[in-house]
C-alpha cells in the first residue's frame, strides 16, 4: 500500500502524514487581495519552471488559510484552482461584487449588495461543504462570531473538536458547514456587507416565524433580502435571526488574525486539534503574504469638525494594525527568516534574536508597504502622494489593475527561486 493509498483523501494526506510541512497563510484586504494574487502567480510560475510541469499550489501546501479576501483566495487554492483562476476573479469580477446600488441607504443598510458577493464566491466553491474531498488540502478560515465575542478559526480538520455533528443532532458539525458560508462570513466587513447568519444549532422552535428562517437557512439569498428588510423596514429580526440557535458573523479582519499565520501555526501546534507537527524549521515553514500595509497616521490639525467620531474611527484602525504588526514580529522571533522584515526602528527585523528554545519553523513574508518613501525605495515607482493613500482603499475595485501591478513588481524583486527549493529549502 503507498502512502497517498493509507489515506482517505488528499486533504488527510496532506494534514497527517508524514514528512515535511508547508503552510500559507493569507491577509485579508478586500480588493487589496490583487496584490496577493500577484505573489502567488510569481510563486508557482517559479515552482513550475523549476519542476519543469504546472504545480498547482493546492498540491504544494498542506495547510492554506487566510482572513477576508484571504479565506477566498485560499478556498479556492484548496480547490485546486490555478493563480490565474484566482486572478480573473479579481481583475475582471470584483466590480460586480463591490458594486454600490444606487437605492442603499446610508447608515441603514450596509454599503454593498450581498447577494452579488456571494453570487462571485459561490462561482468559486460552489455547494460544496467544509467536509468535502473536492478540497485536496488542509484549509482554514479566520471569521467572528459577534453574539459570543470569539473569533471562529475554523478547518476542515476532521481531527478537530466540533468537527463531527454528535448522534443527537443537537450542534451542527463543523464539517456539514457549507463553504460558501464560511468564506462569506469571512469576508463580511462591517459597514461594507450584511452579517451573515449561520445555524449553529438545529432549530426546533415551533413559532410563527420558524418556517421563514428555515427558508432562509435553506437559500441564503432569501436571508440577505430578509436581513435588508430588517434594516430598512423595520422586520421582525426573527424573521432570519434565533439567537439560542443561530450565530452572527462579521469579518475575519476584526480579530487579531487579520494575518493568520500565527493562527494557522498555532492550529498545527496545539493537541486538541489532533494534527501536532514537528515544530522544526527543517521540517515545517510557514509562507504568508500580505495586501499592502502601512501606518495609520492622524494628525492633530486634521480632526476638524466631528473629531470625536474620528478619532475613534481611527483608533480602530491603528488597533488592526497594531495586531497585524504584532503577529508578524512572533513569526520573525519564533520562525527562522529567510527574508526578514523591519517590524520598527527600535527592534529592526529581529534578525538577532530568537526564543529561549530555538526557531521552530521556516518563515517567508512577501508583502508591499502603500507608503510613498517604501515604494520609491523598495520598487522604484514613484507617486503622488494622495494616489498612494487611494490605493489603501479596500472596496474600491477601479485601484485593482494598479495595485496588481505593484504586486507584481514587488513580487519579481522578493520572491526568489532560492527561497523554495536547492539547499536551503531541500527537507521543506
Amino acid at each position: 500500500m503507498t502512502e497517498t493509498d493509507s489515506f482517505a483523501c488528499p486533504r488527510d494526506r496532506h494534514l497527517f502524514g508524514p514528512g515535511p510541512k508547508r503552510v500559507l497563510a493569507l491577509d485579508g484586504g478586500g480588493v487589496r487581495g490583487a496584490i496577493t494574487v500577484a505573489f502567488l502567480e510569481r510563486i508557482e510560475t517559479l515552482l513550475s519552471r523549476h519542476h519543469g510541469k504546472d504545480v498547482r499550489l493546492g498540491d504544494w501546501f498542506d495547510l492554506v488559510g487566510g482572513t477576508s479576501t484571504g479565506a477566498l483566495i485560499a478556498g479556492a487554492l484548496a480547490l485546486g484552482y490555478r493563480t490565474a483562476d484566482v486572478r480573473d476573479f479579481y481583475i475582471h469580477r470584483a466590480a460586480t461584487a463591490f458594486k454600490r446600488p444606487f437605492w442603499r441607504i446610508p447608515v441603514f443598510q450596509a454599503k454593498f449588495d450581498t447577494r452579488a458577493l456571494r453570487k462571485e464566491i459561490e462561482d468559486v466553491v460552489q455547494d460544496r461543504e467544509l467536509q468535502s474531498h473536492d478540497l485536496i488540502t488542509g484549509l482554514c478560515i479566520v471569521s467572528k462570531r459577534m453574539d459570543t465575542g470569539s473569533p471562529w478559526i475554523v478547518a476542515n480538520n476532521p481531527r478537530a473538536p466540533y468537527w463531527s455533528t454528535p448522534p443527537d443532532g443537537s450542534r451542527i458539525g463543523n464539517e456539514r458547514f457549507k463553504l460558501a458560508n464560511l468564506v462569506r462570513a469571512s469576508t463580511a466587513a462591517p459597514h461594507f456587507f450584511d452579517p451573515e447568519i449561520l445555524p449553529i444549532l438545529e432549530d426546533t422552535s415551533q413559532d410563527r416565524l420558524a418556517d421563514m428562517r428555515a427558508a432562509a437557512r435553506k437559500y441564503p439569498w432569501l436571508a440577505q433580502l430578509l436581513l435588508s428588510a430588517v434594516a430598512r423596514f423595520g422586520l421582525n429580526r426573527a424573521a432570519v435571526f434565533n439567537p439560542q440557535t443561530d450565530g452572527l458573523f462579521v469579518d475575519g479582519g476584526v480579530t487579531p488574525h487579520n494575518n493568520p499565520s500565527l493562527a494557522l501555526f498555532m492550529m498545527t501546534q496545539l493537541k486538541p486539534f489532533g494534527i501536532c507537527w514537528p515544530a522544526d524549521p527543517q521540517r515545517l515553514a510557514i509562507t504568508s503574504i500580505g495586501t499592502g500595509t502601512h501606518r495609520p497616521r492622524l494628525a492633530f490639525d486634521k480632526l476638524g469638525i466631528g473629531r470625536l467620531p474620528r478619532l475613534a474611527f481611527h483608533a480602530l484602525l491603528s488597533l488592526m494594525s497594531d495586531a497585524e504588526r504584532l503577529v508578524l514580529t512572533q513569526m520573525q522571533w519564533f520562525g527562522e527568516c529567510v527574508a526578514p522584515w523591519e517590524i520598527d526602528s527600535e527592534i529592526r527585523d529581529m534578525s538577532g534574536d530568537a526564543p529561549p528554545g530555538g526557531k521552530m519553523f521556516r518563515f517567508l513574508r512577501y508583502d508591499l508597504r502603500l507608503e510613498q518613501d517604501w515604494l520609491r525605495k523598495h520598487l522604484d515607482v514613484d507617486l503622488d502622494e494622495r494616489e498612494v493613500i487611494s490605493y489603501r482603499c479596500m472596496d474600491d475595485p477601479e485601484i485593482i489593475p494598479k495595485i496588481y501591478e505593484l504586486g507584481q513588481r514587488a513580487a519579481e524583486k522578493q520572491v526568489k527561486i532560492e527561497h523554495w527549493v536547492g539547499e536551503a529549502a531541500t527537507k521543506i
